[in-house]
């Protein structure tokens, strides 16, 4: 089998040269810093700016609640963006602690593994593509089958696009084209830091196994066995914190949002939209926020739980037939292993599942306010 993590990477580093992050990979580097400067000034920070200008400026309050949830998600994706651009170089990082863990994969155990982590990977991809492209489908949909012609999403633009034809169409192809570089955008921003939280939670599992053959072959030496699996723990920890500030601030603006779009889109959904594709955008708009965050939360969450897990396969070694200087060293890797890992968010709220159930009581104490200011 071949073992190669960094495989499981190709689509986004293929998205990141699209939207244009990877300046440092290709060759025509002044040509590609153009195409990244207007791509970015023309989608990154003016489509959500385009939107905001006609928040709550609208004809009618249904197309105030489209104006919003769009805005608050493009501006999130945007300043998602931004941040992981900024913070790119941390990519090429844990790139390299993964090449080293790879190196380590050689019992059958661990490669049973790696091999049902391809189908976890494969779901996660799955999750992304169902949550994006009903979403951009029927947003096209909404505007082809509108009552009266009017823009995918409510905003503004320099010029006349009412009273022509011309421009209409012009400002329709921007939203649609926008969007769809947006969505590309989001998929490496929500992809990534889910694939490689389900890497790390893997490879955790793969040294939980390493551990308990310490010992158990006397053709190799228990405590430089040991030592392996130790340093093999260090890079994991690395990794970890790694991809932690690495989405640490996304994660926030993220779960911020969420809880506002799922909030706004059931309450357009149920008091203010007519059109039935209308309705069936904001249907699977509000299905598709939470499991935009779900993964990450997941396997953040089940990071917590294997690195919990680590000292009991500690002790499943065959230590008690160990040197005096073997007990030492596991118990220093054990008082180490019972420290708390655990993913922050802004350094203020976990990446976790129980997160991404606060979020939508969150959402839901939003939705009540509605409500009641409705009545």
């Amino acid at each position: 089998m071949l073992i190669n993590s960094l495989s499981f990477f190709r689509s986004h580093w293929t998205v990141w040269k699209i939207i244009g992050v990877t300046y440092k990979k290709v060759k025509w580097t002044q040509l590609y810093i153009v195409y990244s400067l207007l791509s970015n000034l023309i989608v990154t920070v003016w489509y959500p700016l385009h939107l905001g200008i006609m928040l709550f400026r609208n004809k009618n309050f249904s197309d105030d609640i489209l104006n919003l949830t769009t805005f608050a998600t493009c501006l999130a994706c945007s300043l998602k963006t931004a941040l992981y651009a900024y913070n790119f170089e941390k990519v090429e990082q844990m790139e390299q602690l993964l090449k080293l863990l790879d190196l380590r994969i050689k019992s059958a155990p661990e490669k049973a593994i790696y091999s049902q982590l391809r189908t976890q990977l494969r779901n996660i991809l799955y999750v992304v593509i169902g949550i994006y492209l009903p979403i951009g489908v029927f947003a096209e949909f909404s505007f082809i089958f509108k009552a009266e012609p009017a823009l995918m999403y409510p905003a503004w633009f320099p010029f006349d696009y009412v009273n022509s034809t011309r421009n209409f169409y012009i400002a329709h192809v921007y939203q649609i084209m926008g969007i769809g570089f947006q969505i590309l955008q989001n998929y490496a921003n929500d992809c990534f830091p889910a694939v490689m939280l389900c890497l790390i939670s893997a490879h955790i599992k793969m040294l939980y196994v390493r551990f308990e053959q310490v010992g158990e072959d006397d053709a190799k030496d228990a405590e430089d066995q040991l030592e392996a699996c130790i340093t093999d723990h260090k890079r994991l920890l690395e990794l970890f914190r790694t991809i932690e500030s690495f989405m640490s601030l996304p994660m926030l603006i993220q779960f911020a949002v969420t809880g506002l779009n799922i909030c706004t889109s059931i309450a357009g959904l149920l008091f203010f939209v007519t059109e039935p594709m209308s309705i069936t955008y904001f249907l699977f708009y509000a299905l598709a926020i939470p499991l935009q965050i779900f993964p990450i939360c997941y396997y953040g969450k089940d990071n917590e739980l294997w690195f919990g897990k680590l000292h009991y396969s500690a002790f499943s070694c065959n230590w008690t037939a160990q040197h005096r200087s073997f007990k030492k060293k596991l118990m220093m890797f054990v008082e180490r292993s019972l420290k708390k890992s655990t993913a922050m968010a802004g350094g203020m709220l976990r990446i976790h599942v129980d997160t991404f159930f606060s979020t939508l009581k969150f959402a839901y104490s939003l939705f009540t306010i509605i409500i009641r200011m409705r009545k």
